[in-house]
Parts: structure tokens; C-alpha cells; sequence
């Protein structure tokens, strides 16, 4: 009987979780390496640039498991990530507007893969972005990862 209550609980922490809003991090002033493991023993996996978003899937320790733009999952240390929040744009040619409104001017137009900085969350599916150059808008929020 006490398996079976240790398993429901487990499976009940799971969904509770599983509603929750995601995590996301940044990568810090240095690029991030990405192991296999969470240890630098571990085998290197991938490098990501700094200011590219991640999203934390789990903590261990020092360590967290994080999820890339392209679903991919991998471990590195903490503390190259930053708590400022950046996103990416999802598709080529995505039109940043000056309001939260498709029949708004245009600011900017961004290509796939562009970092842009959040400055405010999504709200009636748009969020507010900043891009490097200072030029700030309003971008769907579906084209966009990192929320």
C-alpha cells in the first residue's frame, strides 16, 4: 500500500507541474556548452551562443537540463545563465509592429533565428521585443520562442 501511495504521489506532483508556466533562463556573457550529463565529464554536446533563450526542463544542483529552440535537451551549469529574458524568432521575414495590432505600421522585419530581447510578456497574443540596434515593437506571440 505504500508504493502505491508513494507512485500516485509522484504522478500527481508530475501533473501539477505539467500546468505550470515554462522556465526560461538566458545564456550569460560566455557561450554555454551543453553536456550530456550533469557533469563537464559528461560528453560536450553543443555550444549555444550568449543571449540565446533556454528553457529550464529540470535543477540538479548545479546543473539544470534545458531545452534549446530546436527541442533539443542537454545539461550545463547554472550559473552561465542569466535571468534576463530573451526569445527567437520563428520564421523568416516576421513583422514587428508598432502596436499590439496586425493592421499596425511595421517597425522592423526580423528573420528566423533573430535574438530579440522581452521587455514585456505576452498579452492578447502579442509580446513587446527590442532588438539590439534599440528599435522596439509588438510581435505575435506564436512567432516567437522563448515565453
Amino acid at each position: 500500500m505504500t508504493v502505491t501511495r508513494l507512485i500516485i504521489g509522484a504522478v500527481l506532483t508530475l501533473a501539477a507541474g505539467a500546468g505550470c508556466a515554462a522556465d526560461f533562463k538566458t545564456v550569460g556573457a560566455a557561450p554555454a556548452v551543453l553536456y550530456d550529463a550533469p557533469s563537464t565529464k559528461g560528453h560536450k554536446l553543443f555550444i549555444v551562443p550568449r543571449g540565446a533563450p533556454l528553457e529550464i526542463v529540470l535543477a540538479y544542483g548545479e546543473w539544470v537540463k534545458v531545452r534549446d529552440v530546436s527541442g533539443d535537451t542537454a545539461w550545463t551549469p547554472l550559473r552561465g545563465l542569466s535571468a534576463k529574458r530573451n526569445v527567437v524568432i520563428r520564421a523568416a521575414n516576421t513583422k514587428v509592429r508598432s502596436a499590439e495590432d496586425e493592421t499596425s505600421t511595421v517597425v522592423f522585419i526580423a528573420d528566423k533565428g533573430v535574438l530579440l530581447e522581452l521587455v514585456e510578456p505576452g498579452a492578447n497574443g502579442w509580446t513587446r521585443v527590442r532588438h539590439r540596434d534599440g528599435l522596439t515593437g509588438y510581435v505575435r506571440s506564436s512567432e516567437i520562442w522563448g515565453l
